[in-house]
């Protein structure tokens, strides 16, 4: 597993080198026995967030609700659309990636609701982008884009995915 920490001043300045620096060090490590692409390949589902990001007391935002933590989320998604191939799934890091990207709402028993329609436009930007990204790796695919739907809540078709 590997941990990226945030803080207020990465934030804020929308400073990715918490990413891009890891990114680098996975390159360079595996420059010279595989492919720059497939030494990102080989941290699938590693990466968790430590958001530490200032607030005023008694502020009840959640981190997603929060302006300036979201448009950090969206520069990261803008630079490596790829980047939830990385995420730790199974910790919620990808539902707290959406969240992030996704209006919603939060509701006392039902946790978060999504819209919608943007949920569904993110999901398959997601498919596309890391379909496309995953063939590049020479990484079977179809699998890993159902389970990435599942967490979601969506489930896609085998036809659909030959066309993708």
């Amino acid at each position: 597993m590997t941990i990226i920490s945030l803080n207020s001043t990465h934030l804020e300045t929308l400073d990715l080198s918490p990413i891009s620096d890891r990114v680098e060090q996975w390159l360079s490590e595996n420059a010279i026995t595989n492919s720059a692409l497939s030494a990102i390949a080989d941290h699938e589902q590693t990466i968790q967030f430590k958001i530490d990001f200032l607030r005023e007391e008694g502020d009840p935002r959640e981190l997603s609700e929060i302006p300036e933590v979201r448009l950090w989320f969206v520069r990261l998604d803008a630079v490596y659309p790829w980047f939830p191939f990385l995420l730790d799934w199974k910790a919620g890091e990808f539902a707290r990636y959406a969240a992030m990207l996704v209006p919603h709402q939060f509701n006392r028993s039902e946790g978060i609701q999504y819209n919608p329609e943007a949920l569904e436009i993110f999901m398959m930007n997601k498919i596309f982008v890391l379909s496309d990204w995953l063939k590049v790796q020479g990484i079977p695919s179809n699998f890993r884009l159902k389970s990435m739907a599942q967490l979601l809540g969506y489930d896609l078709d085998d036809d659909f995915l030959k066309n993708v």
